[in-house]
């Protein structure tokens, strides 16, 4: 495989024209080799737009998101230089490197021990040094990190759990895909005040689930 080629056509060919016009995210995806954070039986599919399994048996929420809802993402949140941002699901480790690039902290938590392992090997690896890493439950947050500039789930939930807002500052954007399979939806959150918030709905997308997506019964969109 030609990977310069192949890199050049995932940009060119899947991201730019999913209405991803920023320079600065598409110069970063040339920067950051995602090659690098892909299982290696895998690797050759490291630039097609596919959700990539993490390791041999993963279930449906352990894999990398497509390359060009990563980087929709990263348009979309328009991270400013001193951000601090939360990631739930570190899986590769891919998607963490391109945030920490964009903001000056990333939290980043992983409930699935071995692939937060196989995620912290390939962020030092790749030099990435402005990430914390946790393990346990992305979906209450991590609050003893709060509060977050912008919050990022790496995978669907039917809604997104209220605590996570709690832990969001004034003016932060959470990215999530809510909804279930086939029919979801890509929103960015803002929070505005206390149990203050605007939504807009993004692009319409089939993503599979954090593995420990649950049902919330506290707020539904």
């Amino acid at each position: 495989m030609n990977t310069e080629r192949a890199r050049f056509n995932m940009v060119e060919q899947q991201i730019r024209t999913w209405e991803v016009l920023d320079t600065r995210i598409l110069d970063l995806l040339y920067v950051v080799r995602r090659e690098e954070f892909v299982p290696q039986a895998w690797r050759s599919l490291a630039f097609s737009d596919l959700e990539i399994p993490l390791f041999e048996g993963a279930g449906p929420g352990e894999c990398m998101m497509p390359p060009r809802v990563e980087a929709r993402l990263l348009q979309e949140l328009a991270l400013e230089p001193q951000a601090k941002v939360l990631e739930i699901g570190t899986g590769s480790g891919y998607l963490t490197a391109l945030l920490a690039a964009r903001a000056a902290r990333v939290v980043s938590v992983e409930i699935n021990p071995q692939i937060a392992r196989a995620g912290a090997e390939n962020l030092a690896r790749a030099g990435v040094t402005n990430v914390t890493l946790e393990t346990g439950n992305g979906l209450e947050g991590v609050l003893h990190q709060a509060p977050y500039d912008a919050i990022v789930l790496t995978g669907s939930v039917p809604a997104v759990p209220a605590v996570l807002f709690e832990q969001l500052m004034p003016g932060g954007r959470l990215f999530a895909v809510t909804g279930r399979s086939p029919v979801m939806r890509a929103q960015l959150m803002t929070r505005l005040g206390t149990g203050a918030f605007t939504t807009v709905d993004l692009f319409d997308t089939d993503l599979a689930p954090l593995s420990q997506a649950i049902e919330p019964s506290r707020f539904r969109f």
